[in-house]
């Protein structure tokens, strides 16, 4: 009887552990997904094709590399992004550093008239040289921003409500993202406006493991209320390549670290 006994609290408690490990909270998920989106390794490196196609059809291209460093692991980083083609934005330079708490830093270097700007947070929303996404969507939205309701928890994936916390700072009411269930990669984002009108649409349409890091190799932003959209392809991505703190500083916005960059 005793065994019986044994057998049936072993099992209730692998039936609780198994429970436990399946059932996350909201902010476990949040915290999760960020993760996986922003901090894969220690520091990233990746070359970016970006085409921008307007509701007409015609296409400009954008391509850049994007260096990433993790100062904290889910908190504080620098990006550096480089732009190669074509020849109108070759030697611009984006830079942020990604704050936690309060407001990210961001210098946009250009070199037709070797200026540095700052960009205000007040732009972050604002288009990305162009393109249909925005600077935000580079460096990512900081998860404190907003307030996340579990809306969805399917077989393949967590849907999420997010409400900004300050409405006057965004363009958007509330987005809706789709959290995949094995990478916990944002696999698409979906914006509403004021009329709860869906008005833009960030998806992931490619994925692949990269050194064992599960990796968005496509993307793409489509604006429903233009017809526009941009794709960004992300190619000779690595991970733990040793990039050193004194690339992300002003000095490097006029001097390319070539070594980075090839």
């Amino acid at each position: 009887m005793k065994k019986i006994i044994f057998a049936l609290a072993v099992l209730l408690i692998s039936k609780n552990s198994f429970l436990s490990a399946q059932e996350l909270t909201v902010d476990q998920i949040v915290d999760k997904a960020n993760l996986a989106a922003y901090y894969g390794g220690d520091d990233g490196k990746s070359k970016v094709k970006m085409t921008i196609t307007d509701k007409q059809g015609r296409t400009r291209v954008r391509e850049f590399v994007i260096l990433r460093k993790n100062v904290t692991r889910g908190g504080e980083q620098k990006f550096y992004v480089y732009f190669q083609a074509p020849p109108d934005v070759r030697d611009m330079v984006y830079m942020v550093w990604k704050h936690i708490g309060k407001d990210d830093d961001r210098w946009l270097y250009l070199p037709a008239l070797d200026l540095v700007k700052r960009v205000a947070a007040s732009d972050k929303r604002s288009s990305f040289v162009g393109s249909h996404f925005v600077y935000e969507d580079v460096s990512g939205r900081s998860i404190n921003d907003d307030i996340h309701e579990l809306v969805e928890n399917s077989d393949k994936v967590y849907k999420l409500k997010n409400t900004p916390k300050d409405k006057n700072s965004v363009e958007f009411s509330y987005y809706f993202v789709s959290i995949d269930k094995k990478t916990f990669l944002p696999i698409k984002a979906e914006y509403y406006d004021n009329q709860n009108k869906l008005y833009r649409i960030v998806e992931a349409t490619e994925t692949r493991e990269i050194q064992g890091i599960p990796t968005v190799t496509k993307s793409k932003v489509t604006d429903l209320n233009t017809g526009g959209n941009t794709e960004s392809i992300f190619s000779n991505v690595e991970y733990n390549i040793g990039i050193g703190d004194d690339i992300f500083t002003e000095r490097y916005l006029r001097r390319p670290p070539k070594k980075w960059l090839n």
